[in-house]
């Protein structure tokens, strides 16, 4: 079944084309990644399927009895709306019944009154009308998930991060049958973005997204669409795949181009050497060298030799953090750290969003005070820090060719020749053309590139680097990761971006609770293999502690009392769990049953697996209120 069919789109702005006769489709239950460099009109094509752009020339065509939603790269709704209201903003029974549910409980919580009770009450027979306790379940399980929890927090409060989490909850509670989404890992810590990526791996929903994220990329998608200079090109494979047919067809272009080249030239020749043919006996030939010469005009991907620039000369003496604290008022976010860094160390620093992984690099680069010890840097050592924020209106009026020119005329490179300041721009993407452009009509990822290089200009030879992937094309980051890769100092990165730190790093620092930091030598995927090890023996010894009769006693003392709505929700989930149950030993049967079509054991086996999280969660909320004593 079809449900996007788009054909021959073209989009430009002015003289700048985005893209030209843009054709493709989607079926049913295909998840698809739509993937190009910055600037060739990604997010513009995605605002065109939705109604919010125009096309210059071309259709498509959207199946009119499904439902879609969309998420934007920038989310932005009306500041006077709670949270709640924000995502629940449907006009059906099941999400008005929850939201008077929520805002019933919200008012208990505040005082205990005879009319909260009635309201409260009068709230659980409407959810009981409308079998809405599924879907509530669901819905704090992903605004759990994604750091929502405050539901009556109004939008005008919160960050644009968290605005871009609001929009992202809101579409996964739309029940849509075609997701389209912009950008969805922005402002997700590597928690959160792990948690999205089973979420819609396991969802039956058709999806088309763009993304920069490689490892999600992976994980979601079994198709990806490319948007090249040169026309649209199909992949239906994982990342891997893409890289390598890719790879195939710039190889096959190369050598189609190296035969048009020696027929151009022979023709070139031909050109010059008969002049009156031009006018009198070729005129085909002479079309068909013109039409060859259009040819040879169309830009193609260059391959670029290793490229790193020369570090200074690095000493015994690199880095040493003594007994390092810092708080934030009481919340400890640095605890009693100490660490020696060593020559050509790489080292990756992950945590939640909040954990202070960004205040560590602050503290380094002495941007912050510690509480106490002492962080002392070799005498040698010079850095290098690209920072999230440091996008400087100061270089507004200035061309980036002159902005560079100030920092370096020329760049010595790690083999000690010297290029001038645009080659050295050309290669991470700023052709000559975007190189006399002012600083202030550059894009967010322009101006973020542009900072980047400007730090490796200063030959560090310890490069700290603050989230240096947002923002950033595939294209861009493997030009990057090559880079980094033929860089011989020291490199200390905080990233959200699972394929990069494993590409980078050979060790991870681990922002936890209560300001300790711990170090763990492996990559990223490295520790997240030992740490589900650990989930699962800790989640089999919580298994086997809830089906120890120990749990069924009575607290020893009764000074701890659920309060009205806690006895409540205790009563609730009782009900809950027991219809879950009964659910999953249903579905179990059915899984079971002969003649059983695969389509179906795959429906049935993905609402078993989304039954038995909510049903975990619920068991251990049921486990924690069963410790307290009555009302």
């Amino acid at each position: 079944m079809n449900y996007l069919n788009v054909e021959n789109l073209s989009k430009s702005y002015g003289e700048n084309l985005l893209f030209e006769n843009v054709s493709f489709g989607i079926e049913k239950g295909q998840k698809v990644a739509l993937i190009a460099k910055n600037g060739t009109g990604k997010t513009t094509l995605l605002n065109i399927l939705m109604g919010l752009d125009t096309a210059d020339s071309g259709k498509y065509t959207l199946r009119g009895d499904i439902k879609v939603a969309y998420l934007p790269q920038v989310f932005d709704t009306a500041a006077n709306i709670s949270v709640l209201d924000a995502v629940f903003n449907s006009d059906n029974g099941q999400v008005r019944a929850i939201k008077e549910y929520e805002k019933a409980l919200q008012q208990c919580n505040d005082a205990d009154t005879e009319e909260g009770r009635q309201r409260l009450q009068s709230a659980i027979e409407a959810m009981d009308a409308f079998e809405a306790w599924n879907f509530e379940s669901k819905a704090k399980e992903i605004l759990h998930k994604l750091d929502l929890e405050d539901y009556f927090k109004h939008m005008n409060e919160l960050s644009g991060g968290q605005r871009k989490k609001v929009a992202l909850a809101k579409i996964l509670l739309s029940q849509a049958d075609f997701l389209i989404m912009d950008e969805p890992t922005n402002h997700l810590d590597i928690d959160m973005i792990e948690w999205l990526e089973a979420y819609l791996t396991t969802a039956n929903t058709t999806l088309l997204m763009v993304t920069h994220d490689r490892f999600f990329l992976d994980k979601v998608c079994d198709e990806i669409i490319e948007l090249d200079a040169s026309g649209v090109y199909r992949y239906k494979g994982k990342y891997n795949y893409f890289l390598e047919k890719k790879q195939e067809r710039l190889s096959n272009q190369a050598a189609e181009m190296e035969k048009l080249r020696n027929i151009y030239r022979k023709e070139l020749e031909w050109m010059r050497s008969t002049p009156q043919a031009r006018s009198t006996k070729a005129k085909a030939r002479i079309d068909n060298f013109a039409a060859l010469k259009r040819q040879l005009a169309v830009p193609m991907a260059e391959k670029d030799n290793d490229f790193s620039v020369k570090t200074e000369r690095v000493g015994n003496k690199i880095l040493e953090i003594d007994n390092l604290d810092f708080s934030y008022g009481p919340t400890p976010i640095v605890s009693d750290f100490s660490y020696i860094f060593k020559k050509g160390e790489r080292c990756g620093v992950i945590g939640r969003n909040g954990s202070g992984k960004t205040t560590l690099l602050r503290l380094i680069v002495n941007e912050l005070k510690p509480d106490a010890g002492k962080i002392t840097f070799g005498s040698t050592i010079v850095t290098g820090y690209y920072s999230q924020d440091e996008l400087n209106s100061e270089n507004d009026g200035k061309r980036v060719i002159d902005i560079v020119k100030e920092h370096a005329e020329m760049v010595r490179m790690s083999g000690g020749n010297l290029i001038s300041a645009p080659v050295f721009l050309k290669h991470f993407g700023f052709g000559y053309d975007l190189q006399y452009n002012y600083y202030e009509k550059l894009s967010g990822g322009q101006r973020r590139k542009l900072h980047l290089l400007l730090v490796l200009l200063k030959n560090p030879n310890f490069l700290i680097l603050d989230e240096p992937t947002n923002d950033f094309d595939i294209d861009t980051l493997n030009l990057l990761e090559d880079f980094l890769l033929h860089f011989e100092g020291c490199l200390l990165i905080v990233s959200h971006d699972r394929w990069f730190m494993d590409k980078l790093v050979d060790h991870v620092f681990i922002m936890d609770k209560g300001g300790k930091i711990k170090d763990y030598y492996g990559n990223y995927t490295d520790y997240k293999s030992q740490r589900q090890k650990e989930e699962r023996n800790i989640a089999k010894q919580q298994k086997n502690e809830k089906t120890s009769p120990i749990r069924h006693k009575a607290p020893a003392v009764d000074t701890n009392r659920r309060t009205y709505k806690e006895e409540q929700e205790f009563l609730l989930l009782e009900k809950e769990i027991e219809e879950l149950e009964l659910l999953q030993k249903q579905l179990v049967e059915q899984l079971a049953s002969a003649g059983i079509s695969p389509q179906e054991s795959l429906r049935l086996s993905q609402e078993y697996a989304d039954n038995e999280r909510i049903l975990d969660t619920k068991t251990v909320r049921w486990l924690e209120l069963s410790e307290k004593m009555p009302k």
